[in-house]
């Protein structure tokens, strides 16, 4: 066991994240910790961070340390954490570039040996299907996804102020508006929130880097289709989205848009929005929109990053912002309520409808203050429509 794989790390500026407490919580269960989410959204910096020196890492990106874990994987499952220093805590990063791993884990927690094992994935590729699979009743999942608005308002060096309210002064509404418009514009990435050069950074996540995984799978026959297709969902982002017309223009079958779909959403790089309803016959219950996790991989996409209040997509783009913050609200907290829009035949709509249980909340999504509200969800349901615009952000379900 060489040095190189002791977890010594010092943090040189961490964002604080919702999912900490979570995640100490399941070190002191003996199931294997799975921590999942997209490529660059801080699941190996999280992890470090709350484990500080107490682990030992393999990056199973890496080769060497694939082998070294192949080899382990032939010895009896004492033995093998013995040879690779009987640690605590072991974690594997970007798991899936294993697949055989769900196996080994599987047969060390079976051993019943006192170490911990943690798996992190940037994809359910591999890990949710193969992993999770040999793991079923032995794990337990934790879902990161980009920063919440909320987390990047807490690192500011002033919030501290801002939650005070006998100090609170004009500039800090400023302060937030600010922030807002960056977030909105640039997105929530970790690395991008705390880099000056964002553009940069988000022009090499969104070329490539975010579906690495499909392509290294060999899962797309033509990478320049799902460039396209990235390009097609980030001009539509808002609207209601035809699988058949995204084929046409296309020039593809919908079985390969909608595999390609599902390759996206398993790599966490968009999520569908599904129609609510309770009379399919008067409401539109089929059709879908789709939304990207991060706003500012959406503008990179369409290489616009300008923070003009009056760009020609701003209304489109602060909804996708929008339903996204609440999206990553409810994976954090285990996907415990249903998101939806609505929209009725008569062309009645909601941009969000949140469902928990038999609970329902309605919200109409404007970047300007001026927006039209629709009575008719209220006279169906008999819930108010809350609106959000960028002067009255709600920022919790």
């Amino acid at each position: 066991m060489t040095e190189v794989h002791v977890l010594l790390y010092s943090v040189v500026m961490y964002i604080k994240r919702e999912i900490e407490d979570n995640f100490q919580k399941t070190l002191s269960s003996p199931k294997v910790t799975m921590v999942l989410g997209c490529r660059q959204v801080g699941k190996t910096t999280l992890i470090k961070q709350q484990l500080q020196d107490r682990a030992v890492f393999y990056n199973l990106d890496l080769e060497s340390d694939k082998q070294i874990i192949t080899s382990a994987s032939f010895l009896a499952p004492a033995e093998a954490i013995k040879n690779l220093g009987n640690h605590k805590i072991i974690v594997f990063d970007e798991a899936q570039r294993l697949p055989e791993i769900g196996q080994i884990a599987k047969g060390w927690f079976d051993a019943g040996l006192p170490t911990k094992i943690i798996l992190t994935g940037s994809s359910s590729l591999n890990l949710l299907n193969k992993s999770a699979e040999s793991l079923t009743g032995r794990n337990q999942k934790l879902f990161l996804p980009p920063l919440l608005f909320q987390e990047i308002l807490a690192s500011q060096s002033w919030y501290p102020n801002f939650l005070n309210e006998k100090v609170v002064t004009d500039r800090f509404p400023r302060q937030v508006e600010t922030i807002l418009m960056q977030a909105v514009i640039f997105g929530s990435y970790p690395e991008v929130v705390l880099s000056d050069s964002r553009q940069e950074l988000l022009a090499n996540l969104a070329s490539d880097y975010l579906i690495k995984d499909i392509l290294q799978e060999g899962l797309v026959k033509d990478p320049n289709l799902i460039r396209k297709l990235l390009m097609l969902l980030a001009h539509q982002v808002g609207a209601e989205v035809s699988v058949n017309e995204l084929a046409n223009n296309l020039s593809t079958t919908r079985i390969t848009v909608d595999r390609y779909l599902n390759l996206l959403e398993q790599t966490f790089v968009i999520f569908r929005l599904p129609a609510y309803s309770s009379n399919p016959r008067k409401e539109i219950s089929k059709n879908q929109k789709i939304y990207f996790w991060d706003t500012g991989i959406r503008n990179a996409i369409l290489n616009d990053f300008s923070q003009n209040p009056l760009r020609s997509d701003v209304g489109a783009l602060w909804e996708n912002w929008v339903v996204a913050e609440f999206a990553k609200q409810n994976l954090l907290a285990g996907q415990q309520k249903n998101l939806y829009f609505w929209r009725s035949k008569a062309g009645s709509e909601v941009d969000l409808v949140i469902k928990e249980n038999e609970n329902l909340k309605a919200f109409e999504i404007k970047w300007q203050k001026k927006s039209t509200i629709q009575k008719a969800f209220k006279r169906k349901y008999g819930i108010k429509v809350e609106v959000i615009n960028k002067d009255k952000p709600i920022f919790r379900i």
